[in-house]
């Protein structure tokens, strides 16, 4: 396909789209480390900071149906390379503003010139890498979000011992337009071996995809059990264990530190044992939601159990939290190859819509309760609010189930 080595392969594909995505996570995760401080400074409630935070979600989601035509169109290497540019100055902005709106602003460019930190390396896999290896590679990428969401912890936490969190925002502000640079000088030119389609057949393509029965199978499930984690362990974790659990700055980011550790093993755990999976003959599909129905038991569990089993269960919920990917790949197999960055993009989009209005709901339940004289929130409202996004993920996981036996096999002979 390409003339490259494994080595240039991993060195000049791999790692470049790596580094964007580290920072796309570390970003996404960060408000869960310094939120006590946004508070303060700004005198917000919990309803106000998950809107905030969420705003990366929905400024994020609204550049998926474009970016799936312009990654098809124009290739991964000069959309991720531009659009981080955004996410540079969004940083700057955001740590440089005086009002909610001006971080709201902030936080929106971020999100949208990390939109394509995932969705960019995904295409660029499967220019890259034969379609067996997908999972494997996907789960070593989504790894690398791992270890920006421990970057965001522990390690965010000693920098605020140096600086503050407008301090944090220039080093990544100055990080991101670095990595834009070495993605645009160092990933080579895509070269796929199949003539550029027209932008008519290109949105013919969009259509295609969301009009497919096996997307609207696969894609409530993935989109609801990818909300929970991005809503809870994007922003609320933090304050859980410092309102429910009881700990302090230093515990609440060793704690969040630890998830985003077992995070990285569901990735990688996930992501070969997936690759495995498919080669032995398993249906990919079928193993995510697998994966994720075990996270609904682990977050069903968070509900009920004694506080004195958070820490595992907490771990269990960053490790299977993760399952949610392998639909990725799982969907891309679905459809012609020519359409792999609109499958990705589709299903981003329904992802992070709703993780913007389920992280700003949680925060919205929250606020039912009133504060604590020591301005921390009710263990009530977390309960509703985590309560809720378990609910929806049970009626997705329901209609995953039954799909098939309901409108699958009829849907299959008219397709045929």
């Amino acid at each position: 396909m390409l003339n490259l080595s494994l080595p240039q392969i991993l060195g000049r594909v791999f790692l470049p789209f790596a580094a964007g995505y580290f920072l796309s996570y570390l970003y996404r995760v960060v408000n869960a480390v310094i939120a006590a401080d946004l508070t303060v400074d700004l005198g917000i409630g919990p309803s106000a900071l998950g809107l905030l935070t969420a705003t990366y979600f929905i400024a994020f989601a609204s550049f998926q149906l474009p970016l799936g035509v312009l990654l098809d169109r124009f290739g991964p290497r000069r959309i991720e390379a531009l659009l981080l540019l955004f996410a540079g100055l969004g940083a700057l902005l955001f740590a440089r503003a005086e009002s909610l709106i001006g971080l709201i602003v902030g936080r929106a460019l971020i999100g949208f010139g990390v939109s394509s930190c995932l969705m960019a390396a995904f295409k660029a896999y499967t220019i890259w890498f034969d379609r067996q290896y997908w999972p494997l590679i996907n789960g070593f990428q989504m790894a690398s979000g791992g270890l920006g969401a421990l970057a965001a912890t522990y390690p965010v936490e000693l920098m605020l011992g140096l600086t503050d969190w407008r301090g944090v925002f220039l080093v990544l502000a100055g990080a991101t337009v670095a990595v834009a640079v070495i993605v645009f000088l160092v990933v080579p030119e895509r070269n796929e071996g199949v003539a550029v389609e027209p932008l008519a057949r290109q949105l013919q393509g969009v259509k295609q995809v969301f009009s497919s029965y096996s997307f609207w199978r696969a894609a409530p499930l993935t989109t609801m059990s990818q909300t929970a984690l991005l809503a809870i362990q994007g922003l609320w974790a933090g304050p859980w264990f410092r309102d429910v659990a009881g700990l302090d700055r230093d515990g609440v980011a060793v704690s969040l530190f630890a998830i985003a550790i077992a995070m990285i093993c569901g990735f990688i755990f996930l992501g070969s044992g997936a690759g495995r999976y498919v080669r032995r003959g398993g249906r990919l599909m079928s193993l995510a939601a697998i994966g994720m129905g075990l996270f609904l038991v682990i977050q069903i569990l968070l509900l009920i159990a004694p506080t004195a089993w958070a820490l595992p269960l907490w771990l269990a919920f960053g490790f299977f939290g993760t399952s949610g990917i392998l639909a990725y790949p799982a969907l891309s197999q679905a459809f012609d190859l020519h359409l792999s960055g609109r499958v990705s993009t589709a299903l981003n989009l329904l992802v992070f819509s709703t993780a913007f209005f389920g992280q700003w709901l949680i925060g919205t339940i929250i606020e039912w309760w009133p504060v604590g004289p020591d301005g921390g929130y009710a263990p009530e409202g977390y309960r509703a609010g985590f309560a809720l996004m378990a609910t929806l993920q049970l009626f997705a996981l329901l209609w995953y189930v039954g799909a098939e036996r309901i409108v699958g096999r009829h849907v299959r002979k008219t397709e045929r």
